[in-house]
């Protein structure tokens, strides 16, 4: 009886471990489903969703994309040569006779200069730099295909940096050029992977690679309205006015200016976004030109000590340092050392917020601008007038 006792218990020992181990390792055998293992993988599959994606090694596709768009522009300035001072001696003349002033100028100094644009449209029209373009006398660009067509400035605005060149056809032929896709600065963020290209140096067309560094970089004193991409793809001389493309090859932004102490890339860039691009090259092409809000003020920045001497809780806001007389400021009532806080409702935190601000009102427009006047808020309606048009002087 203990023997028979005996082998129950080890039937019913090694039973009970077997079952142990099915369960565990194949739970479907014995006709189970394993819900926690499901919910296990569902919840691996969803969190995998939300990862970020993985980069792409290449951007091969991004490049070939928008590389036919970018175009080299080459530009040619004639210098007069100064006349001699000694043609003006009698015994210089005397032993070299006079020289006829068409003939002194006959062989005229020529200044060359290079950049890069973007085609923006089918038709030939082609957006760069200002400075690019700014004191030429004949421009040619060359296109991605070999072509060398000549172009013509149709409009442009120093504030900004921006020109409009138009492309023209071999003898009237009507164009057909590979036109970007532009893109919109919703969807850049600072850490975006950005792809420059341009021509830096005249080498030819080169592509080069990095991140958005910052958005809405101001007070640099490049141009008189600032809100750059920073980014730290290789930006040098001769990659002004090229596209500076996201990694889908759509445009954001034209590449205009570096920080530099050698004339190369130290990692620092600027670029145009493209937003701002789009609404200066529309006007331009409708309108020849570009306008923008004016209202006649002068304005300063509010420092600390000012904050403190006037008595304000921040260093928020512009301070009033001079109005022109017969501005629309000066109609509207503002007085030099007012505080201006808003304008139309946005907040103004300083000058060049003030000076986007204004600038992007349409004149003859009625806005209100509210204004801290010693210890009183102030609201003062005032009628938008035009900007007037300004040349931006380069050394």
């Amino acid at each position: 009886m203990r023997r028979l006792w005996l082998i129950f218990a080890q039937t019913v020992t090694v039973s009970l471990a077997v079952l142990f181990v099915v369960s565990t390792l194949k739970p479907e055998w014995l006709g189970k489903r394993a819900g926690n293992i499901s919910s296990v993988v569902a919840l691996h599959e969803s969190s995998s969703g939300n990862e970020p994606a993985i980069a792409a090694s290449s951007y091969r596709e991004a490049a070939k994309k928008a590389l036919p768009s970018v175009v080299h522009i080459f530009t040619l300035q004639q210098v007069k040569t100064p006349r001699s001072p000694l043609l003006d001696d009698p015994i210089f003349r005397h032993f070299f006779g006079d020289r006829p002033e068409g003939e002194q100028q006959q062989n005229p100094q020529r200044n060359s200069g290079l950049g890069s644009g973007v085609v923006v449209s089918a038709n030939g029209y082609v957006l760069t730099n200002y400075h690019v373009v700014e004191a030429a006398d004949q421009i040619e660009v060359a296109l991605n295909d070999g072509r060398n067509l000549k172009a013509r400035v149709i409009g442009s605005d120093p504030e900004s940096d921006l020109a409009v060149l138009q492309i023209k056809g071999e003898n009237g032929e009507e164009l057909k050029l590979p036109a970007i896709t532009l893109g919109t600065m919703d969807n850049v963020g600072v850490g975006d992977v950005t792809l420059a290209i341009g021509n830096p140096f005249g080498v030819g067309q080169t592509v080069t690679m990095g991140i958005v560094s910052a958005l809405g970089r101001s007070h640099l004193g490049i141009n008189t309205f600032e809100n750059f991409i920073q980014t730290d793809a290789a930006i040098n001389p001769g990659n002004s006015g090229g596209a500076l493309i996201d990694s889908q090859g759509n445009l954001i932004g034209i590449n205009t200016a570096i920080y530099s102490r050698s004339g190369g890339s130290l990692g620092i860039g600027f670029a145009i976004p493209v937003s701002i691009a789009k609404n200066v090259m529309e006007q331009i092409i409708q309108n020849g030109t570009v306008t923008r809000g004016w209202v006649g003020v002068e304005a300063q920045e509010i420092t600390q000590e000012l904050a403190e001497s006037f008595g304000l809780p921040d260093k928020s806001g512009a301070l009033i340092a001079g109005v022109l007389r017969g501005s629309p400021a000066d109609s509207a009532g503002i007085k030099p050392g007012d505080i201006l806080l808003a304008v139309d409702g946005k907040m103004v935190k300083d000058p060049q917020i003030m000076l986007d601000l204004i600038a992007s009102q349409k004149p003859g427009n009625a806005v209100s601008f509210k204004l801290r006047r010693e210890k009183t808020l102030v609201d003062a309606q005032v009628k938008i007038g035009k900007r007037p048009p300004q040349q931006r002087e380069r050394e």
